[in-house]
């Protein structure tokens, strides 16, 4: 389950158990609650004012606020009422029905008070003047109308009403009989009130009692006892579904918590097979590599360890095909087996990680491929690929015989890994079997630079040696006379002459001794194409830095011989700190004003290019000094003495001056002084003694359609069939469409180094048996890693050099006729040293 899913589960359950819990806490019990008690006081209330008005009536309260608190008691309990009754419409229509029969109330206790407060003067009145002693003949009378009122007090029965009317009458007609009106006029006033008053007040009361909702009351009480017995069995109800809510949930975190545990193992299973797939991958990093193999098995085992399978191999195609094995004591490998583990994972198709696992072989669908698992045995199957263009090129399967796969699906790109990382080995392997190659090939070419020199100078040697025997001969053919026999001896002499020198000209050719100075060199590109040469060559102890100058140095000379120079002077700096240390190559640019001597050589004025390189070694010491430059003199017992002595020679030929600064125990200084120019010299287009090709067919890449035309002619004179293009989109399509018609491809400056690495690439995907040669300006900026990613064979310098890509072609073109089978060749990572 997802976590996003879980939370939401969550979050519903949490909310449903917080309703659930509101609405089994009855949240209506407070408000039924509040109406009984209301309904409560509203009845205490209305007794209270009936109290109030019948003791107001017998004259016991004289004071009528009371009532009016009574009746706005009421008004109040009934707003009450209807606040707490406002959703439930038949308790509202009985509040309302209250409501009315208080307002009635409220009207007749208002007219109770206007009669009453008349009534109890009156009553008081009557009540002294009939105390009051009156004539003897209207006591009588007198008396017996208050008798007929007090009763009337009492009773306000018709009959007692007309009684006291009646006694009134008498009195009155008695009092007009005996003259005596004015006296029992008052009396009679009021007692004629109280004959009126009285019934009325009755009435009110009798009405106001009448008007007692004793019923509404209890009908009122009833509804709300039914609604809070509904609400307490809803709650009831709730509750019951509140404890299944909570159920559900402590069961969904059970669940969660199995969930989480199973994850959290899972997790662990994880880190511990990447654990194991990095303690891999550190042992082929240090593996040497002849252990490769055992590594492998190594880490097969280690693996099977953890997942536990009965097979387990690595297949590799290509580059290097290579089967390494695993199985479990008396389990064996089917024919053809693993060999067909590639073509199984195509069959079944790879997932986005390249990987495959059929749990069960029982349960797949009928078809070709489960018969297939089923003739090898398999019950589960679990396989890591890497796929080029052309198909699978690697696996590392895992088999289970009879039984379903234990391997999970989250550790499928865990084993894309550990393949990736077994791959990455094999290819480090290539790398450093070509890297080892490469740097055979470089000590070799360096042996043969030395040699060349030193055969340069013993052919210069016998070159003297062979002008004095010809000079001396033809001295003596002219005072030879007629004598044939002395005329062919000496013409034999002549002829085997000119024939050594014929073959000294041949050894300076190849210890390439040419005139200096015939062509424009950036002193920059040559320390940088120097540096890279060193950065392979030099111990690992010995840091080499570089400092160039802001503008550009330009000097006549020839590439190669200058370029020995600061190999050879680098390299006995580097014999001079056995235990490690700094070489510093500084160029700078210099104005001598008047002639400068150096410790070899003196300069005319003028400008110069200074290179300068420092090492802080144990020195020279002074009595040395003025030997070093002595041909064969070494201090080293394994110096041949010619290293110091070619790099004189070679700067005295540039017209340069050497200077040497040095003390013991602080280190060297040497100082290469060189004439600078301003513009290039024109280069040589002699072929003479190079090696020729067979007309094999080379594919030129270059910038610019001059320069493809230029070396188009360059590398037909030198006997290959050229086929220029000026575009890299143009050169990949033809190699594409015609991918045999190739035998070598050239590789020229694409506008940048990059570009040209880009190109290089690219046609060696296409054309992957071909050599490619590259061509650049600055061979600094290129690392060994990357000509080897690129296919590169070699690297010559651009714009291209009859005499260098004439022996790097011929090297090429053996290298492809007679190197190894074809197939091993396109296996094979491509690399060479930089010249």
């Amino acid at each position: 389950m997802r976590p996003g899913w879980a939370a939401a589960i969550v979050a519903v359950l949490l909310y449903v158990l917080t309703w659930l819990s509101l609405q089994a806490l009855n949240p209506q019990a407070e408000r039924f609650d509040r109406a009984f008690t209301e309904l409560n006081r509203f009845g205490m209330i209305e007794n209270a004012l009936y109290r109030h008005v019948f003791t107001a009536r017998v004259g016991v309260l004289r004071n009528y606020d009371p009532l009016v608190d009574d009746i706005n008691a009421l008004h109040d309990s009934l707003q009450k009422l209807q606040e707490t009754q406002s959703t439930d419409a038949a308790a509202a229509a009985i509040v309302n029905r209250l409501v009315a029969s208080v307002e009635s109330q409220e009207e007749l206790v208002e007219h109770f008070k206007t009669q009453n407060a008349l009534l109890q003067n009156s009553l008081a009145f009557f009540g002294r003047f009939g105390g009051q002693p009156h004539t003897s003949e209207l006591d009588p009378a007198i008396s017996s109308a208050v008798a007929a009122v007090l009763r009337l007090a009492l009773d306000t029965s018709p009959p007692t009403v007309s009684n006291v009317r009646d006694r009134l009458d008498e009195l009155e007609r008695q009092a007009r009989e005996a003259d005596l009106s004015d006296s029992t006029d008052a009396l009679l006033a009021h007692g004629r009130l109280l004959n009126r008053l009285l019934p009325s007040v009755d009435n009110i009361l009798k009405s106001l009692h009448g008007l007692s909702q004793t019923w509404q009351q209890d009908q009122l009480r009833a509804t709300l006892l039914n609604q809070q017995t509904a609400s307490r069995a809803s709650a009831r109800r709730y509750r019951v579904l509140l404890y299944v809510t909570s159920l559900v949930i402590v069961a969904f975190l059970v669940y969660l918590g199995l969930l989480l545990k199973s994850h959290a193992r899972a997790l662990r299973r994880r880190a511990e097979f990447e654990h194991i797939i990095a303690r891999i991958s550190m042992r082929f990093i240090n593996a040497a590599p002849q252990e490769l193999g055992g590594e492998i098995d190594g880490a097969l085992a280690d693996m099977c360890g953890f997942i536990g399978p009965d097979r387990a191999y690595f297949v590799m195609t290509s580059p290097t095909p290579r089967v390494r094995v695993w199985q479990r004591p008396g389990i064996e490998f089917p024919p053809d087996w693993p060999a067909r583990a590639p073509e199984l994972a195509m069959q079944l198709g790879v997932d986005t990680n390249g990987t495959v696992q059929i749990p069960r072989v029982g349960r797949m669908p009928m078809g070709e491929a489960k018969t297939l698992c089923m003739s090898l045995g398999l019950g589960g199957w679990a396989c890591a690929t890497r796929e080029a263009d052309d198909g699978i090129t690697a696996a590392l399967g895992f088999d289970a015989v009879g039984r379903p796969c234990q391997a999970k699906q989250g550790e499928l790109p865990l084993l894309r890994m550990a393949l990736d990382s077994i791959v990455l080995a094999v290819e480090r392997q290539s790398m450093e079997q070509e890297r080892s190659r490469l740097e055979v090939r470089l000590q070799q070419a360096q042996r043969m630079e030395q040699i060349g020199f030193f055969t340069s100078g013993i052919a210069h040697n016998f070159n003297n040696i062979l002008g004095g025997i010809l000079g001396h001969s033809e001295v003596i053919e002219e005072h030879v006379g007629s004598d044939a026999k002395l005329v062919r001896n000496l013409g034999a002499i002549r002829r085997n002459a000119e024939r050594a020198r014929d073959l000294i000209d041949q050894i300076l050719l190849f210890g390439r001794a040419r005139n200096a100075g015939s062509k424009a060199l950036s002193i920059g590109a040559l320390v940088a194409e120097s540096a890279l040469l060193l950065e392979v060559s030099l111990p690992d102890d010995i840091d080499l830095v570089i400092r160039q100058p802001s503008t550009a140095a330009i000097v006549a000379g020839e590439h190669v011989t200058l370029q020995q120079v600061i190999l050879n002077l680098c390299r006995n700096a580097a014999n001079a700190m056995p235990d490690g240390g700094r070489i510093e190559i500084a160029t700078e640019l210099h104005e001598v004003t008047t002639q400068r001597t150096f410790s070899q050589e003196s300069v005319p004025p003028g400008p110069y290019v200074c290179i300068a390189i420092t090492d802080t070694g144990h020195g020279i010491e002074s009595h040395l000094l003025e030997r070093i430059f002595e041909p064969f003199f070494t201090t080293r017992p394994s110096g041949n003495g010619l290293g110091l002595a070619t790099v004189r020679e070679i700067v005295r030929e540039h017209g340069g001056g050497l200077n040497v600064q040095s003390t013991a125990g602080e280190g060297t200084r040497f100082e290469i002084w060189l004439p600078r120019v301003s513009a290039a010299a024109p280069a040589s287009t002699r072929h003479i003694g190079l090696p020729k090709g067979n007309g094999e067919t080379v594919l030129l890449v270059a910038h610019s359609n001059p320069s493809v035309l230029r070396d188009e002619e360059l590398l037909a004179a030198l006997g290959y069939e050229p086929v220029g293009f000026s575009s890299p989109e143009a050169a990949l399509a033809a190699a594409r469409v015609r991918a045999d018609c190739f035998d070598m491809i050239v590789v020229g400056h694409c506008d940048s180094g990059s570009a040209s690495l880009q190109t290089a690439a690219a046609l060696h995907d296409a054309l992957p048996r071909v050599p490619i040669v590259l061509a650049t300006k600055a061979a600094i900026e290129i690392g060994a890693d990357t000509l080897v990613a690129a296919g590169i064979f070699d690297v010559v310098r651009w714009p291209l050099v009859a005499e260098e890509i004439a022996i790097t072609l011929a090297s090429g073109s053996e290298r492809n006729n007679v190197g190894p089978p074809a197939a091993e060749r396109y296996l094979t990572p491509r690399r060479s040293p930089l010249h």
